[in-house]
């Protein structure tokens, strides 16, 4: 799984009036990791907030900023009648784990210590990473909501403790504004991270300051992050075709799942064949090709396409001079 981009719907640690219309721009472009706060929206606008997030086909995060102990256990007793699929943040994992036990809620909760609001960790290096392998321990805990940018410390350092402290899923929250921090949060071996304030005000480097905009520019760096960007441009076949000096040659011109899409030209009557192991698709780009097989002839035109499948004899020809077509399968050159 790469790095995972959780999109809240927050600011300053509050869900925002406009939720709603933000999370149908989010679903729009592929947002598929939402949250929100325990606090900004009341418990009705919540709910159907995650009923939204929930109908797009994306997972719902419920974040909890509330500090006291009896607000935190009404989070948890609303993450369950709100439905939300994981449960973000809180410090009491004790008091937490009963409320949602039998759930199908995944709980992550803070390490360390959580303090004021917008939230703040305290602590050192050596006390977050001990609060994060206790919290770890818990049968009940999924994974961990690490507030690092919330933190006055070395960050990369404290990211890369936690995250080799512990074996379960840690996520990055607090102020992450820029693709360097982005990649940062990767290097440090974390799951995913939290962006929220800093899209809605238009603050990551992005083509404009538009919600819009700033999902795209981050959507897109995550993706090369994961590498999940392709190298391939297209490609017109006229002029690839143009490449190929004789006929019988042919050009490996890319691969699908491992399979050659390779280019050829040809004339005459090529002799019978088969693979033993493999079908192959025949596109026949220019010219005409009569494909004969043990029981029949099928004329393929222009535009037009074959499967042969493995084991089965053909012998293909080229009608009416040259032929050439696009082959999609283990074709060498002279073959087709």
């Amino acid at each position: 799984m790469g790095l995972r981009f959780i999109f809240m719907l927050t600011r300053n640690d509050r869900t925002v009036e406009d939720a709603a219309d933000q999370l149908q721009t989010a679903l729009g472009l592929g947002v598929r990791h939402i949250g929100f706060k325990d606090i900004g929206l009341p418990i009705a606008q919540l709910k159907a907030l995650n009923a939204a997030i929930k109908a797009g086909e994306a997972t719902s995060y419920l974040e909890v900023v509330s500090l006291d102990r009896d607000s935190e256990i009404a989070s948890a007793r609303a993450a369950l009648e709100i439905g939300v699929d994981v449960l973000l943040g809180g410090t009491r994992a004790e008091d937490v784990l009963p409320v949602i036990a039998g759930s199908r809620i995944q709980y992550c909760p803070f390490p360390g210590r959580i303090v004021g609001h917008p939230s703040v960790l305290e602590g050192s290096l050596a006390e977050i990473v001990e609060s994060a392998r206790a919290l770890a321990a818990h049968d009940g805990v999924h994974g961990l909501d690490l507030l690092a940018y919330r933190f006055k410390g070395d960050v990369p350092a404290l990211m890369q403790a936690v995250c080799a402290a512990v074996a379960k899923p840690v996520y990055i929250a607090g102020s992450i504004d820029t693709p360097d921090r982005i990649a940062i949060v990767k290097q440090a071996g974390a799951a995913g991270f939290t962006i929220g304030t800093a899209a809605l005000e238009g603050k990551y480097p992005a083509a404009g300051g538009s919600v819009p905009d700033q999902l795209a520019a981050i959507i897109r760096d995550v993706a090369r992050l994961n590498n999940h960007l392709s190298p391939f441009s297209k490609k017109n076949l006229a002029a690839s075709f143009a490449a190929l000096p004789t006929a019988g040659d042919a050009l490996v011109s890319g691969q699908v799942n491992g399979m050659p899409i390779g280019l050829t030209r040809f004339a005459g009557t090529a002799a019978w064949q088969f693979d033993l192991h493999s079908d192959k698709l025949i596109f026949v780009h220019k010219g005409r090709l009569l494909m004969a097989f043990r029981d029949r002839e099928e004329i393929v035109e222009e535009g037009e396409f074959i499967v042969v499948p493995h084991g089965v004899e053909h012998r293909p020809a080229a009608l009416d001079g040259i032929c050439e077509a696009v082959v999609v399968g283990p074709a060498r050159p002279g073959q087709t």
